[in-house]
């Protein structure tokens, strides 16, 4: 097969904020094609946002339902279904498009309830399909080579990890408004789950944290608050973490850090040296020891083959937040292609966050708010 994968959305349409990053991520390396989708809850809004992306009206549908039925018909049928929609809307989908032999790339979390997402790795084992998750920030080239560092042992036996996602544009009621519809869905327990800041950005940070250290977190301390008054679900939390190696960690998310824009950073401190990395400043991976410090950059120096590979362009022009998030779509492209033709993805194809860490994310959601409520405080990750 010599073509662009063909993929189709849901969600993302008229005033949503991250279909267009999906869509400019999935565009970036040429190696996937937008067809059609259906862009919102109501079929005017989704037929309108299709004309806004200049695609065939006769792709562009009322619904979910009616675009995988009629899609699944065609000889040029898509071949993915990006899923972009609030956590609420994430399973019904996904369900349905495995279930009639598309792949699928949805948006995190994962799914609305831990028991959701265990029913999708279900589907998804059964049906032998693809599903990536966008957790983009492990697509970053320093993310990568920080990752192959600790593989290879630069900093030894980790010890202790200080994961923190700070931001401040909850910092006021802004969901009571009526004019911020991020702000709506991401405070309403009905569309986002039982967590606000620990869904929204919790997740990220304790992905991040397992995917560059490798280790698994197995219990946990939480103390999760609600500041803004009349808000619904948590807008701060603070954790304790114990990791599989016996290291300890503390995780921090706020969304009420006022001042703060998207401050997502992470430091792992080994036996022999530790390594600093700033979602603001992605483009520096410090590592760090008692005998001083290096600085790793994209496209500079002997770096190795997973940072190489997710970078695109030549040194001292960074690379930030979109290139991050293509390179979950190249790599979901290629294996995807790949599994087409019959050949096999190797490695770096592979390196996309999948339904396991979609799991682990809602895992890490339910234990952090049972240990917020709980007296005892340590609760163990649920398995």
């Amino acid at each position: 097969m010599a073509r662009k994968i063909r993929i189709g959305m849901v969600g993302g349409g008229r005033g949503a904020f991250i279909g267009g990053v999906h869509r400019i991520a999935a565009a970036i390396d040429g190696e996937i094609e937008l067809v059609g989708g259906a862009f919102s809850s109501t079929p005017e809004k989704s037929k309108a946002s299709g004309e806004d992306l200049m695609l065939d009206p006769a792709r562009c549908y009322g619904d979910f339902k009616e675009m995988i039925q009629k899609e699944k018909r065609r000889k040029d049928r898509m071949d993915a279904i990006s899923i972009v929609t609030p956590n609420h809307m994430h399973f019904a989908p996904a369900k349905m498009a495995l279930e009639n032999g598309f792949h699928v790339i949805c948006d995190k979390p994962v799914t609305f309830t831990l028991s959701e997402a265990r029913k999708l790795k279900d589907i998804v084992e059964k049906t032998g399909l693809t599903f990536a998750l966008t957790h983009n920030y492990t697509g970053y080239p320093m993310i990568k080579q920080a990752r192959a560092m600790i593989q290879a042992g630069a900093i030894g036996n980790i010890r202790k990890v200080i994961v923190e996602y700070p931001q401040g544009w909850l910092s006021f009621p802004e969901e009571q408004t009526g004019n911020n519809k991020q702000a709506e869905w991401r405070t309403d327990p009905k569309r986002s789950g039982i967590a606000g800041a620990v869904g929204d950005i919790g997740t990220h940070a304790e992905n991040l944290a397992e995917y560059v250290t490798g280790l698994k977190i197995t219990e946990l301390c939480a103390d999760v608050s609600t500041f803004v008054e009349g808000r619904l679900l948590d807008d701060d939390a603070n954790v304790l973490l114990h990791f599989d190696n016996g290291a300890k960690g503390i995780l921090t998310c706020s969304q009420i850090a006022n001042g703060e824009q998207n401050g997502l950073n992470i430091r792992v401190y080994g036996e022999l040296g530790s390594l600093h990395w700033h979602q603001e400043t992605p483009q520096y991976l410090r590592h760090k020891s008692i005998d001083g410090q290096r600085i790793f950059e994209p496209s500079v120096g002997d770096l190795y083959e997973a940072a190489k590979v997710s970078s695109r362009i030549p040194f001292g022009h960074p690379e930030g937040y979109l290139e991050a998030f293509a390179n979950i779509y190249k790599n979901f492209a290629r294996t995807v292609r790949k599994r087409m033709n019959g050949e096999t993805p190797n490695e770096f194809d592979l390196d996309f966050p999948t339904i396991d860490d979609g799991i682990r994310g809602m895992q890490f959601v339910e234990t952090v708010i049972a240990s917020g409520k709980s007296s005892s405080k340590w609760v163990k990750f649920k398995s």
